[in-house]
């Protein structure tokens, strides 16, 4: 019984499917109007239930013919609301007898227009029938049957016109002809068409069909009544313009048109064409629009998904920092830099572009935008914000705050007016170089800040990219280092050696340690090296890599160890300086020089640390300087920053005004020690004991935040 009750609900279920399944496959009634892909209108069909059946060939397509024997050749290409056309191919075989009893029936029968190619005729008067086609016109055909064939073996025979009215061939004149002639080889239609001259249609014969008896028609077709070759009265029906259908009450009458489609052609469906054209594009269009919509909102989604991730991530990693970090929104970054314009644009470096801004306070920023990398951009940031968030150093250059939001990370620190060292000692912020003095000092703050974060900050930080275009210059050419996005902290995972930290080598080609990239071996000895080699800079004016040099010379560093190891320091010292100009600039070159061949050692160990290399600096700087016109003349460059940098750099440790009488005093006695042990020739030296070239200098002038392009 259960099985019995499943088995009903599934009929239910699936009748109203199958019904109209079995309604197409028999047509109306009993009567199949479909073959293949070929389908027909009422009062066709390939059934013996249809009021005029065809013959059907499922196979390929589908093949229809007239008549019981489709041996006779008599395929059907096109059926009309008027007319049978049949594809009467070239065909020696079929005979003429034969297919007389095919062509004329109760429903069809061949039109006046048709004229029939014959094959051996007896009749003389049948041969030479009087025809506007020729049988040469067939000779030129392919068919087999005409290879070789002589003309006189076909007859082009029109047959006699019919009565006036009739619009039939005569069936008792055409039987006649086939007591003469033997084989129906093919045939060839007049069609009435627009054009100036009918078409002459070769190999295509057409029958007019009706249907028996008085009209009964729709009301919203025509009806044509005539008499049949048999004398009968047929009718035929056609829609009116702008319905379509079969026309017939007992077919599927008319309907209105939704396109103003009215078919002429029932089997070649023009109207069914355009209809399923329209379809087409209507699905396209509609696939094209859910296509697009999906993909819309498949791209909110996942940016609304990667916004959340970076959110948690963004908390999680701001967690870890061990001091608070101010947040600015991004309208107000946005704003501050006129919406990233081009001309606030600092400079491009391998993680971002740094941007110049003036907040709402008025206050000078250089904002520094990272270059979307997945989260890589994010891992940098966050891990510059932990590293910087808590060092201070008058030396380290201040981070103000950070900004994440719209998938944006971005960093805002204090503006620096000056540039960087590299660019004053590349000339490319004047022609004006930088003096020894100047020099000396940058080195020196430089120097001290790493040492700081080194060995005053626990655990310790290795900047892992110092380098001249990492070292910044605020409005009085005091030092500040940045860009602490590869810093790591020095603090070794469990099991490895405390001197260093494993990791893969990063940096800048000419800076990296060598040791450091050989044996991916980090420690504090890796940052000494990448400040060696930004001694030589200073000493030289030189890049670290100058693919313009010799090819023994590209590199800095080891060209300053070739030279310096060699005792030829004077070859490479910036001409410039003119180390010749007084012994306290002579000396303290060469001590520099010396400080940078023992931090380029290529054995980390052989290294000296950074607070040796600090101190070593400050005392060549203490020991004593030659202010000149040229140094006063390059500080009156330096340019203002805002209020709130100023006042931070109260602390910072400085050579000027502020200097107690008792270390200008101790500096008088350097010099004077030095200028006596001098050699001789180096005692007319010009070195006094006067204030230096920044003393009782106020806020310098103030220049455009554009013209003193900074940060990189």
């Amino acid at each position: 019984m259960r099985n019995a009750a499943a088995a009903a609900a599934l009929l239910l279920v699936l009748l109203p499917w199958v019904l109209p399944l079995r309604a197409a496959a028999a047509g109306d009634g009993s009567c199949a109007r479909s073959c293949g892909n070929l389908t027909v209108q009422y009062p066709f069909g390939f059934s013996a239930g249809c009021k005029i059946q065809l013959g059907c060939d499922q196979g390929g397509n589908g093949t229809a013919w007239l008549g019981a024997k489709r041996e006779l050749g008599l395929v059907v290409s096109n059926v009309t609301a008027r007319a049978v056309f049949l594809a009467l191919l070239p065909d020696c075989s079929r005979r003429l007898n034969a297919s007389v009893k095919q062509l004329f029936t109760d429903n069809y029968a061949p039109s006046p227009q048709n004229t029939l190619l014959v094959s051996s005729c007896n009749s003389a008067a049948a041969r030479n029938n009087s025809c506007t086609i020729k049988p040469a016109t067939y000779l030129n055909s392919s068919s087999h049957c005409f290879r070789g064939a002589k003309a006189e073996n076909f007859s082009c025979v029109h047959p006699p016109l019919p009565p006036s009215g009739n619009r039939f061939l005569n069936r008792t004149e055409i039987g006649a002809l086939g007591s003469e002639c033997a084989g129906l080889v093919s045939a060839a239609s007049l069609w009435e068409t627009p054009a100036p001259s009918p078409a002459l249609l070769l190999g295509v014969m057409e029958l007019e069909w009706w249907m028996l008896g008085p009209c009964s028609c729709s009301s919203q077709a025509n009806c044509t009544s005539f008499t049949t070759p048999t004398a009968a009265q047929g009718f035929r029906c056609e829609c009116l313009e702008g319905f379509e259908g079969d026309g017939f009450v007992a077919g599927t009458g008319c309907r209105k048109a939704a396109s103003g489609c009215n078919p002429s052609k029932y089997l070649a469906g023009d109207c069914g064409k355009k209809i399923q054209i329209a379809l087409l594009v209507a699905g396209i269009v509609f696939g094209a629009l859910v296509t697009g919509v999906t993909c819309a909102v498949y791209q909110l989604l996942k940016r609304r998904s990667e916004s959340i991730r970076t959110k948690r991530s963004t908390k999680r990693l701001l967690s870890e920092a061990s001091c608070p970090v101010p947040f600015y929104s991004y309208r107000e970054i946005d704003r501050a830099t006129d919406g990233f314009s081009d001309a606030k644009r600092l400079g491009t470096g391998a993680y971002g572009t740094v941007y110049a801004g003036r907040l709402s306070d008025g206050c000078l920023v250089a904002v520094k935008r990272i270059r979307p990398r997945d989260n890589a951009g994010l891992e940098c940031v966050m891990n510059e914000v932990k590293l910087v968030s808590c060092v201070c150093h008058s030396n380290l250059v201040r981070l103000l705050g950070c900004c994440i939001e719209h998938g944006q990370q971005i960093l805002v620190y204090e503006f620096m007016p000056n540039g960087t060292l590299a660019q004053h000692l590349q000339r490319e912020r004047g022609p004006a170089a930088m003096p020894w003095t100047v020099r000396l000092r940058i080195a020196a703050e430089t120097a001290k800040a790493i040492a700081y974060l080194h060995s005053e900050v626990d655990p310790p930080i290795y900047h892992r990219d110092i380098k001249s275009s990492n070292i910044l210059l605020d409005g009085e050419y005091n030092s500040k280092v940045a860009d602490f996005g590869l810093s790591r902290l020095g603090k070794a995972p469990l099991g490895e050696s405390s001197s260093h930290i494993s990791t893969a080598p990063q940096g800048t080609p000419g800076y990296v340690d060598p040791q450091y990239h050989q044996n991916f071996h980090l420690s504090d000895r890796s940052d000494v090296y990448s400040f060696g080699v930004v001694l030589v800079e200073v000493i030289t004016a030189m890049k670290a890599v100058d693919l313009n040099r010799p090819p023994s010379e590209v590199n800095l560093a080891q060209l300053a160890v070739d030279r310096i190891g060699k005792g030829r320091v004077d070859d490479i010292v910036d001409p410039y300086l003119d180390p010749h100009r007084d012994a306290w600039t002579l000396s303290s070159i060469h001590k520099v020089a010396e400080l940078a061949f023992r931090c380029l050692a290529f054995h980390s160990e052989m290294r000296p640390s950074m607070a040796e290399v600090a101190d070593e600096l400050d005392q060549v700087q203490r020991s004593g300087w030659a202010p000149s016109a040229d140094d006063a003349a390059f500080m009156s460059k330096s340019s203002s920053i805002c209020s709130s940098a100023a006042s931070a750099r109260g602390t910072d440790r400085s050579w000027g005004a502020a200097r107690s009488r008792t270390e200008r005093e101790r500096a008088a006695a350097n010099a004077s020690a030095v200028q006596e042990t001098a050699p001789k020739g180096a005692a007319d030296s010009p070195v006094s004991v006067q204030e230096r070239w920044f003393s009782d200098r106020s806020s310098p002038s103030s220049n455009s935040l554009l013209g003193n392009r900074s940060l990189h």
